[in-house]
């Protein structure tokens, strides 16, 4: 299908900031089955942006604000055409070799009821695929959605023994206990298209890849407890939240500050006038 993105950031600051840099992860990469038609970030300041890559393949650009401002609004824009691949991600430019993404990290470090969780799993001698659609089903039969529960420093062990929290822990706690059993996974961010109506969300979404080696790499989102299709716009990626979160930065002075995120993904009237002729 043929999705429209327009995602907001809006930062406002008590006093000016003398000096602004961002480091934004927002543009998605076109592979099989994601073809990128148009997108552009805009700045409501005098402000410079540079492109590069980082080490994961994600397409990063550096914002530099370099005179006071009271706020900044960042927007990001574009089309992207989808295709249902069953989960399947193949195609992706500059991508890294499976094996490093075993490794762990605090937040995705697997401890106390995950080991179990893991071990329970792996007593029934499955493949890996089928190993991590079981993985999915647990965790969306365990875990309770909450926006309050947890925050961007949780751990997945903390979550799972929680028992609820946002789509960045359901995807942790997939990594951490795919790794644990010695499976590949890595996180990922992007957008949902909502079946359901809800064209207008809060944040980004956040899910998972895992190795199998038969097929590649398979994005499985637990939050849904599915495997991504054609609703699915893949941004980013990288061993935790903290390589794949859309903003990261530093802001010169300023004092409190508040944040306001608008998200809203849109199947596109021409993709939906083709589906009725």
């Amino acid at each position: 299908m043929q999705l429209a993105v327009r995602y907001s950031t809006s930062y406002r600051y008590e006093h000016q900031a003398a000096r602004h840099v961002q480091l934004l992860r927002v543009t998605p990469n076109s592979f099989s089955g994601q073809n990128v038609l148009d997108w552009r970030v805009d700045v409501d300041s005098d402000a410079r942006l540079r492109e590069h890559r980082d080490g994961y393949g994600n397409i990063v650009h550096m914002l530099y604000v370099d005179r006071p401002v009271e706020g900044l609004t960042i927007d990001v824009s574009g089309r992207v055409l989808t295709d249902d691949r069953a989960g399947i991600v193949a195609g992706l430019p500059n991508d890294l070799p499976h094996q490093i993404f075993l490794r762990t990290t605090p937040l995705t470090e697997a401890h106390g009821s995950l080991v179990t969780l893991a071990h329970a799993l792996a007593g029934h001698d499955r493949n890996p695929r089928d190993l991590l659609h079981h993985l999915v089903e647990r965790l969306h039969l365990r875990m309770r959605f909450d926006t309050e529960a947890t925050a961007v420093g949780t751990s997945a062990s903390e979550a799972y023994e929680a028992g609820h929290g946002v789509c960045q822990d359901y995807a942790h706690i997939f990594c951490a206990v795919a790794r644990f059993l010695g499976i590949p996974a890595r996180y990922v961010s992007g957008h949902l298209f909502r079946r359901d109506g809800l064209n207008v969300q809060p944040a980004t979404h956040a899910w998972a890849e895992g190795w199998c080696p038969d097929l590649g790499w398979i994005a499985f989102d637990p939050t849904n407890g599915i495997c991504a299709d054609d609703a699915y716009v893949r941004v980013a990626c990288g061993l935790d939240y903290r390589d794949a979160a859309p903003f990261s930065g530093t802001v010169e002075g300023g004092g409190r500050q508040s944040m306001d995120v608008r998200v809203e993904v849109q199947q596109t009237r021409q993709r939906q006038m083709q589906r009725q002729q």
